[in-house]
């Protein structure tokens, strides 16, 4: 993606990216519970920081993107809840804000933007470092389904399509190519804002990659750096995790 399409990328991913059914009161329902600061990583444009704060919780938004970042400031101004919220930008593989957080989540499958193992583990080393004791780490990712990764693979699929106020629609378009051997995706995601006679007026295209993790695997890299895993979901209504989901939920605590 170059960079003078940035903001706008930013701009569409905010429109587009509703998250997974049930995220938002999930999450929001456990920093309730927890009543204390919370860390947002890989925050975005504030999708779940900004309800949290909304709820009356002060939380801390780390990204990496300085343009999402931008986006989430504004959107945090247009709610009120500036004061409540501290956007920054880092890297969730090495920060240090000096300070410990009762809640620490990644959500929205980001963690999958971590492409190799030592990404992983620096990740949640810094996780560990900054959980406040009997403190929760919260995190979703989806359970990789090998018949969809082969269906999928190397065709362009239709995500969804967004209608606007203005009578437009933005569509949205993932081309995905997979290795295999080293569980990665590579998307490359085509908006396209399409006018109310059907004709496109602007099309953005970007690419990113992706790291599917397996549900065993995710178990055994939290226990290596210092997680137990105390409860696990297979949707965000709290369903147990068996072999038919298609989402894993995991709250865990520092061993």
């Amino acid at each position: 993606m170059s960079q003078n399409n940035m903001y706008r990328w930013a701009d569409y991913y905010d429109l587009t990216q509703r998250g997974v059914a049930g995220d938002i009161p999930f999450y929001v329902e456990m920093a309730k519970q927890i009543q204390g600061d919370v860390l947002d990583l890989a925050c975005g444009t504030g999708r779940l920081s900004i309800p949290i704060a909304q709820a009356g919780l002060s939380v801390t938004g780390l990204d990496l993107s300085v343009d999402m970042l931008r986006r989430a400031e504004q959107k945090a101004a247009e709610a009120g809840v500036s004061e409540a919220i501290a956007f920054l930008q880092g890297d969730m593989r090495k920060f240090d804000l000096q300070k410990t957080f009762p809640l620490i989540m990644i959500p929205f499958r980001s963690f999958l933007h971590l492409l190799h193992i030592h990404d992983q583990m620096k990740a949640l080393t810094c996780i560990r470092q900054h959980l406040a004791p009997g403190g929760k780490f919260v995190m979703n990712v989806f359970v990789p389904n090998i018949s969809h990764l082969y269906e999928e693979s190397e065709k362009m699929s239709l995500r969804g399509m967004v209608p606007l106020d203005s009578g437009e629609q933005i569509a949205m378009w993932d081309y995905t190519l997979y290795d295999h051997f080293q569980q990665l995706a590579e998307v490359t995601r085509t908006y396209e804002r399409i006018s109310p006679q059907g004709v496109v007026t602007e099309k953005i295209v970007g690419r990113f990659t992706l790291r599917y993790i397996f549900p065993a695997e995710l178990h055994h890299l939290l226990r290596l750096n210092g997680f137990k895993v105390v409860q696990r979901y297979g949707s965000f209504d709290k369903a147990p995790f068996d072999g038919r989901s298609s989402e894993l939920i995991i709250i865990a605590e520092a061993i």
